[in-house]
């Protein structure tokens, strides 16, 4: 069960690193695909951005490295707060679509979450 908890974590960190990239470095290609991110200010976005990035290392670096393991847990608990407040935004504005995604993503943060705290905790 621990490798497969390694592979979800691998793949959460993947999920949302993605994102990230996308609001760093590529946000004005964002804006023209998603309509959402036009009505949200630049300096949010980045943020979020940024967020999303120190959630991705920390759902796996510290656990990798032995070095706080925990803070893997507290990272996923916090990548997980994001999509439930991305699910309240998209559900507010009516976008469907959005929130699948944002469940999936939410998903394989709470899978971390309980899977490092009842299955096979570091």
């Amino acid at each position: 069960m621990n490798i497969g908890l390694w592979i979800v974590q691998a793949l959460t960190a993947l999920a949302f690193g993605q994102h990230a990239w996308l609001m760093l470095f590529r946000l004005e290609r964002a804006r023209d695909r998603l309509v959402w991110m036009r009505d949200v200010p630049t300096t949010l976005l980045r943020a979020i951005g940024v967020i999303e990035f120190l959630g991705a290392v920390g759902v796996v670096l510290p656990a990798a490295t032995g070095v706080l393991p925990g803070l893997s847990l507290v990272a996923a608990a916090g990548l997980l707060a994001i999509m439930v407040l991305a699910m309240a935004f998209h559900l507010v504005r009516r976008e469907r679509p959005n929130l699948v995604l944002n469940l999936m993503l939410g998903l394989l943060a709470a899978i971390v979450v309980y899977g490092r705290l009842a299955i096979a905790p570091f």
